[in-house]
């Protein structure tokens, strides 16, 4: 038996004596691919995140009661745009806080009965692509000003540079924005007149920022088929990000139908072509993806593959990573806003190219 052989079985053998794992349909090649990197991928720990907007347990590990680091949508339920992938219908778990007063009023409260430390900002888009933030700023300017502590993130959707500088103004300590490589995608699932040159732009001038810019990548985003997405890793990597998070598009928030389910193996090669890509950069994998086995096996190569972080991990992927030798650390927090605060040190606090 050759070593890349004899290397891939190994992994394929420690994951079979796991549980969850016992009859997954595991890629082989892939796993022989990431092993022949298992020196580098052994001495990144993995971050296991649970924020706190989201009820989580498991038999590896137990989430958080607090509500700690809630999500905010300043529109509620209520999106222009209502992309074909997502109906809105990311928006429904999240806290509506509609105006400024009572964004204010919630996080207050939030300070003195739950022991906030930060908070997640949302909201649904105009027609353009935009979130528009700008008469919640001076709020959370207020917020930060008399609980400096605060680690807010914001959604900022498609931008100017005048924009971003007042996202930064005001205070905000991470922006997180998807990063789409097809402009057939941006036109046939966003249903938006916009290019590929828009999004590198406004990831563009975030980085101009001292904010910590985390883009993001939706594997799947057409339809559950791969396009663009290496494209996109390529305008990420222009770029001195703080971090990047890989999703997978989930089927069961679009109309039926209209998406498959991506090939858990694909979006496994993407976690390794990212990996690669931005060996310096945290890299992963955030909340959204395809549930049951499609999540465990999804998991699996995400921690074979490197990746920095996992945002509510499979049953089993905490008990992976220990059999391949990395070590595991838990929070309670957005993994976005964990990890650009660990690479902010790494960069000097900009990420302007």
């Amino acid at each position: 038996m050759t070593e890349r052989n004899h290397a891939g079985h190994d992994w394929r053998a420690a994951s079979a004596r796991i549980e969850p794992f016992e009859d997954a349909p595991f890629d082989a090649a892939l796993i022989a691919e990431c092993e022949r990197e298992a020196a580098a991928i052994r001495q990144r720990p993995l971050k296991v995140s649970t924020p706190t907007f989201k009820t989580f347990d498991s038999a590896d590990i137990k989430g958080c009661s607090k509500m700690s680091f809630p999500a905010f949508s300043i529109t509620g339920g209520g999106c222009a745009l209502m992309c074909d992938h997502c109906q809105a219908k990311i928006l429904e778990p999240m806290i509506p806080a509609t105006s400024p007063e009572m964004l204010e009023r919630k996080v207050r409260d939030l300070v003195r009965l739950q022991d906030l430390r930060g908070f997640l900002l949302s909201g649904g888009s105009n027609r353009r692509n935009e979130v528009r933030y700008e008469r919640f700023l001076p709020a959370i300017e207020r917020l930060k000003r008399e609980f400096p502590y605060l680690r807010i993130a914001v959604h900022s959707a498609l931008l100017d540079s005048a924009r971003a500088k007042q996202l930064e103004s005001a205070g905000i300590d991470t922006a997180m924005m998807d990063v789409i490589g097809a402009e057939a995608t941006i036109r046939e699932v966003y249903h938006l007149e916009r290019s590929v040159e828009d999004f590198e732009d406004t990831l563009a001038a975030l980085c101009a920022t001292r904010m910590q810019i985390v883009p993001h990548i939706v594997i799947g985003l057409h339809y559950g088929r791969l396009l663009g997405e290496e494209n996109a890793l390529a305008i990420v990597a222009r770029q001195r990000v703080h971090a990047l998070v890989l999703v997978v598009v989930m089927p069961f928030y679009a109309k039926a139908g209209t998406f498959a389910t991506p090939e858990p193996a694909a979006a496994g090669r993407i976690f390794l072509a990212a990996r690669r890509m931005l060996p310096a950069q945290d890299v992963l994998l955030g909340c959204a993806r395809p549930a049951g086995m499609d999540k465990r096996l999804t998991d699996a190569y995400a921690v074979m593959a490197g990746l920095d972080g996992i945002a509510f991990p499979a049953e089993g992927a905490v008990a992976l990573a220990r059999a391949i030798g990395r070590p595991i650390h838990q929070e309670h927090a957005c993994c976005a806003v964990k990890l650009g605060a660990r690479a902010r040190s790494a960069f000097g606090g900009a990420c302007a190219a």
